[in-house]
């Protein structure tokens, strides 16, 4: 046999899974002890505060107000039931435009004065492709309850050439594959592995728009630098109840913009959300092979490679040394 490997040179997965199985046993082990000395008694009940937003549908309408939601969905029911639509016809919603502007969505977090415009469904179509590049120069995002749409359109792309497909349109289907309930990530990944020199079709959904006629656009960059308003924003969350904290840091900020940059670089998808979680996940890490088994324990289904954790990893460090 040879030597053992020195534990600084133990492979990344490895390693990953080593420490995956050293933290499953401290915690089994750190619950059995909570269990025996039995749990603290509830604390005194702490008056909740009261957050009303007022909406408008992006296309035109009254403006109504909604409260009392802690995530997308809830969110999505409370609009809907405000105008009376379903909530299934709400395919995102920008922040304080009704333009559909992609450095405006509405992501994890809402600042406290923030207008919330939701963009609902408009006109179908369908559009043949030639794909006659590796890469169709799409990024993908999704509105968290479902809808995958495209969020940046590369200039002099593959997709830049079909004038008819724009940002702001939700994908329903490729090659007749229906894709609504996907994340951004499995429809980035399909379009990814369709074969070159090959056509394939796009069902499409523009958001409705209102009379007036706007140009193409090609916006896209993240928004992190631009969250909240300065007294502070609501996190929503997809389990437990919205909590609000303070205005992002510029450090912070552009820490998230940096991961944000990476996955779409790596990935061909932009998510403020999940920026915000893997620079949450890694901030108290001491090293990469921690931060890359924080990542497995959170986000592994996302599957990430060894290289993008790695410069994750050298973002989140930057952003530590200001």
């Amino acid at each position: 046999m040879g030597p053992r490997p020195r534990p600084g040179k133990m492979p990344l997965g490895l390693r990953r899974k080593k420490q995956a199985k050293s933290q499953e046993a401290a915690r089994l082990v750190g619950a059995e002890r909570a269990g025996a000395r039995g749990s603290s008694p509830p604390g005194p009940a702490v008056a909740t505060r009261v957050l009303v937003f007022h909406t408008q549908l992006a296309h035109g309408s009254a403006t109504g107000r909604v409260e009392d939601f802690s995530s997308i969905q809830e969110l999505y029911d409370k609009i809907a039931g405000v105008f009376e639509i379903s909530p299934s016809e709400i395919l995102y919603c920008t922040l304080n435009t009704p333009k559909i502007d992609m450095e405006r969505l509405l992501g994890a977090q809402i600042g406290l004065e923030d207008f919330i415009f939701a963009h609902v469904k408009g006109i179908k179509k369908e559009v043949k492709v030639y794909k006659s590049e590796d890469s169709l120069g799409l990024t993908i995002t999704d509105n968290g309850t479902g809808y995958a749409f495209i969020k940046r359109i590369k200039d002099g792309s593959t997709i830049d050439s079909v004038k008819t497909v724009c940002v702001g349109d939700h994908i329903e289907s490729i090659n007749g594959e229906n894709i609504v309930g996907w994340r951004h990530y499995d429809v980035a990944k399909k379009l990814k592995d369709l074969k070159k020199e090959e056509c394939f079709t796009l069902k499409l959904i523009e958001p409705k728009k209102a009379f007036e006629i706007e140009p193409r656009s090609n916006a896209g960059k993240s928004s992190a630098g631009k969250m909240g308003t300065g007294r502070g924003t609501l996190r929503l969350r997809s389990k437990g109840p919205a909590t609000v904290e303070e205005e992002l840091s510029e450090t912070k900020a552009k820490a998230i913009e940096k991961i944000d940059d990476l996955l779409e670089l790596y990935m061909g998808i932009r998510d403020i959300e999940l920026a915000t979680t893997m620079f949450e996940a890694g901030k108290d890490k001491g090293n990469p092979d921690e931060f890359a088994v924080a990542l497995d324990e959170t986000l592994g289904d996302f599957a990430f490679p060894d290289e993008f954790v790695f410069d994750v990893w050298g973002a989140i460090g930057d952003a530590k040394r200001g």
